[in-house]
């Protein structure tokens, strides 16, 4: 099927309607960004792949809840989050650990990058250091980092509070750039 150049909200418009060319579409339009979503969540290809399927259904056939079709995207990578962060609670990956029983040292020898070292940085190599954190960690950051979402939004999907969600992003940062110190 070759894309079409009508903009999203026409083809959910036309999604609501069952028309399963539009659906297709949009299918075609974001499945990539979806399964990446779930994907840095729950670390396996094969079940990001069907977290992302059955997000899809879901959207589809719950598009009667959708208040506004514009907000279609932001409204499917919710659902593909939460359905992840079940799966990983569900396949006990998810191990919750009270901030006060991490041990958090940073040693005196702490080196800091500059921007340009940073910058320098290939994406796949952090994208690969961000997978090597533990699991905590790195959902929390691909939350934060690559999905975008606030403290405040991350607070509320992961069902912590706002205090420990900023403690955890801060803690997880310092932990990915020492692995990505280590590394390189």
């Amino acid at each position: 099927m070759i894309l079409t150049k009508e903009n999203t909200e026409v083809l959910i418009a036309k999604c609501r309607n069952h028309d399963r060319n539009a659906q297709l579409e949009i299918y075609n339009r974001f499945y990539k960004a979806m399964f990446n979503t779930s994907y840095r969540i729950v670390k396996n290809q094969a079940e990001a792949e069907d977290i992302m399927q059955d997000a899809f259904l879901t959207a589809f056939t719950k598009l009667s809840s959708l208040e506004s079709d514009s907000m279609f995207v932001a409204w499917l990578k919710r659902i593909v989050v939460n359905a992840s962060l079940t799966a990983l609670k569900k396949n006990n990956k998810y191990e919750e650990v009270a901030l006060e029983a991490v041990d958090y040292k940073v040693s005196d020898d702490t080196y800091e990058m500059s921007a340009d070292e940073m910058s320098n940085l290939k994406v796949n190599s952090v994208l690969e250091s961000l997978k090597q954190l533990k699991t905590s960690y790195s959902t929390i950051l691909s939350l934060y980092l690559i999905e975008g979402y606030d403290y405040d939004e991350i607070a509320k999907i992961m069902n912590i509070s706002y205090s420990n969600c900023r403690t955890l992003v801060s803690r997880a940062k310092q932990s990915l750039k020492r692995k990505i110190l280590i590394t390189h």
